[in-house]
């Protein structure tokens, strides 16, 4: 699965307290390879007129795809229905969402609600935030995945940060493990 980064110090390059400007840049060390850091720059300046994120790097790796996602996840929100009160729900609180008798259900870690949005609709809006489409009426948030299990049949038994099994059918189940770099 994916590392994570770990920030072990940060650096004030500058801060100029007269105009409300500050830079700051910070090094990210992946504690399990020696010698590969991130470097994230930040410049906060009340002149700028709106949030920029740049990402440079020379080449697009896995754990540049899991930030952008991370970031998209921010910024989603979905309308669900919970005994009959409608409510806003962040993208990041789901783990899955599947279709049963043409109704969608979005789980989250303490609750079903049900969206009037299709599956394909809730695909679209949620793919790059990070879900993946695991069977015909299921997607599940791929960071949720605590482990992976080959059945007999070739799906896959996927175990979800929660504790809860869901299956992967064969037919998608070459691409999950393409998308965790399982071989």
């Amino acid at each position: 699965m994916h590392r994570a980064l770990f920030v072990h110090f940060s650096i004030i390059i500058g801060q100029d307290t007269s105009r409300g400007l500050a830079q700051k840049t910070i090094l990210c060390y992946d504690k399990h390879k020696r010698g590969d850091h991130v470097k994230i720059s930040m410049q906060i300046d009340g002149a700028y007129e709106e949030t920029e994120i740049l990402i440079r790097s020379p080449k697009l790796t896995p754990e540049i795809e899991q930030l952008i996602a991370a970031l998209h996840l921010l910024e989603r929100k979905i309308t669900v229905t919970n005994g009959g009160e409608t409510a806003v729900l962040d993208a990041a609180a789901i783990i899955y969402a599947e279709s049963v008798d043409r109704k969608t259900f979005v789980y989250t870690q303490s609750a079903c609600h049900e969206t009037k949005l299709r599956l394909y609709e809730l695909e679209e809006l949620l793919e790059p935030c990070g879900f993946l489409r695991i069977s015909k009426s299921c997607i599940v948030q791929v960071k949720m995945i605590r482990s992976l299990r080959t059945e007999l049949d070739r799906r896959l038994r996927l175990t979800l940060e929660t504790g809860e099994q869901i299956i992967v059918s064969r037919q998608y189940a070459d691409a999950l493990k393409q998308h965790l770099g399982v071989k």
